[in-house]
């Protein structure tokens, strides 16, 4: 484990609706590293997600290499692994109870696991992309790309309510991971270096993390995608596609 200590940077300027009241603005964050830790440069992230007893599982995605994995935080090493047939693009990925429920891309299908063995225990059905998806206790939580949060029924997997991202009065699109922390949903939005903190009931955008600089430089489709909370800790991890670093971040109002 390395550990490393960098000076907070600025956010950068968003647009915001000049109409707006201060207190319906979002706030902005800025982010220091507080330990960084190894990881496989090869996890095209897609899902990032801890258990209680603090093991990482990543959803990692590619047409023909596509992995549910359990991973050892300390050293990155993976401790299990199960490879998706080659016709699913793995996606999002959320804990609930003592399964893992795993999305795909463009295949509309869901498979939910068994946490300890990764038995396959059955698959359910959507009408759109799977991108991210999170739970908050009641609700699976789950993007397309689109600016649309989806939420279904943890059961049966039916959608039963959908709302709408917007930062102001324009709707926040690219939606991709998510994480539900302390009542909010964190998404990374595709291709950029910020993450959205978004109110669950309204669909309001709360603030923006600015991780600029977190890792670089990267290849195109190395985008910051992955974000996991430990709860068992109040820590916050970031990282992203083929990124060899897991960053555990503290994240603080902006100046």
């Amino acid at each position: 484990m390395i550990v490393i200590f960098v000076a907070a940077i600025s956010v950068v300027a968003l647009n915001l609706n000049q109409n707006s009241s201060p207190s319906d603005l979002p706030r902005f964050y800025n982010y220091k590293i507080i330990n960084v830790y190894p990881r496989s440069t090869t996890a095209y992230t897609q899902g990032l997600v801890f258990d209680d007893d603090g093991f990482l599982f990543e959803s990692v995605g590619g047409w023909g290499s596509s992995y549910l994995r359990k991973i050892d935080l300390e050293t990155g090493d993976i401790l299990k692994e199960h490879k998706l047939s080659d016709e699913y693009f793995a996606e999002g990925l959320v804990i609930v109870n003592n399964t893992l429920i795993q999305l795909t891309w463009l295949s509309e299908r869901g498979f939910v696991y068994d946490k300890e063995t990764f038995d396959l225990l059955r698959t359910f059905d959507y009408q759109t992309q799977g991108w991210g998806l999170t739970f908050d206790g009641e609700r699976l939580i789950m993007s397309d790309g689109s600016s649309t949060l989806f939420f279904l029924d943890p059961l049966t997997y039916d959608k039963i309510g959908e709302i709408t991202v917007k930062d102001g009065d324009a709707p926040v699109t690219e939606l991709n991971e998510l994480e539900y922390i302390n009542n909010k949903i964190y998404a990374n939005i595709w291709k950029e270096d910020k993450i959205a903190i978004i109110d669950p009931h309204t669909g309001t955008v709360k603030g923006w993390i600015d991780l600029t600089g977190l890792y670089g430089p990267r290849g195109y489709d190395d985008v910051l995608n992955g974000i996991a909370y430990d709860e068992q800790t109040n820590r916050l991890f970031i990282t992203g596609k083929n990124w060899p670093y897991l960053y555990h971040v503290e994240i603080t109002p902006a100046e």
